[in-house]
């Protein structure tokens, strides 16, 4: 798979998730298989708003479709999930480098300036002290 298919099946993933009542479809679909008529029920829209939604589903990879005559059955499909978890582990993983690359500069940056500090301090102390002996 290219990198460029692989980041439009995320894309799709996230905009699929984004959605509350999507989500909420997975979440029913989680359970088990169910008809389109079926998972419109509980939703305050109309079974075409339902329809769009579950196309965006489908785009997704999310949701599966099954055709038996004039019924259509729709299934979960975690598969999406996993990939865009694979995603989010990697960039993280990458992050965590660079933060923690950060963090290291900044700390060195931090013992660098609490020494100049000391010096500092021990400079004007030695001034003060020779200017007390004259």
């Amino acid at each position: 798979m290219t990198p460029t298919l692989t980041a439009e099946k995320i894309d799709h993933t996230f905009v699929a998730l984004a959605d509350p009542t999507r989500r909420a479809i997975l979440k029913h679909l989680s359970k088990g298989e169910a008809r389109v008529t079926e998972l419109a029920r509980p939703f305050p829209v109309s079974l075409n708003a339902v329809s769009k939604h579950i196309r965006i589903l489908e785009r997704s990879g999310l949701v599966r479709r099954r055709v038996v005559g004039r019924e259509h059955f729709l299934s979960f499909n975690p598969q999406p999930l996993d990939q865009a978890l694979n995603w989010i582990e990697t960039q993280r993983a990458k992050w965590n480098v660079r933060l923690d690359t950060l963090d290291a500069l900044l700390r060195a940056e931090d013992r660098k300036v609490a020494v100049g500090r000391k010096r500092t301090s021990l400079t004007n102390k030695r001034a003060v002290n020779q200017k007390r002996k004259k």
